[in-house]
């Protein structure tokens, strides 16, 4: 994967998560700016994450991967979740079926 591929996925994961906290917030607080805003974040996330020109199928089999990592750590970082071994244990084998996706033939 090129580091543009790299760069392209870890922006498109922060907004897909980014848009969605937006979302839960606003969604927690009634705030109907926070949900909008939420949704124009994830509208983002879509054109961004499409630049890749790769087949769909494997553009978000590996994208999955990036934004899992960056949805386990946004829990822990921003929302000072205690993050489970189990958790942790998934998000290892959802990485290692992103690096099947992204090395296999």
């Amino acid at each position: 994967m090129t580091p543009v591929a790299w760069l392209v996925f870890i922006g498109a994961a922060l907004l897909e998560v980014g848009g969605d906290a937006m979302i839960r917030k606003g969604l927690h607080k009634a705030s109907l700016f926070f949900i909008i805003t939420g949704f124009l974040i994830l509208g983002c996330y879509g054109m961004t994450v499409n630049i890749v020109k790769w087949d769909f199928s494997r553009l978000l089999g590996v994208y999955v991967a990036i934004f899992a990592l960056i949805s386990v750590l946004f829990g822990l970082l921003v929302f000072r979740e205690t993050i489970s071994v189990s958790t942790w244990a998934g998000l290892a084998i959802i990485m290692l079926g992103g690096m099947v996706i992204q090395f296999g033939s």
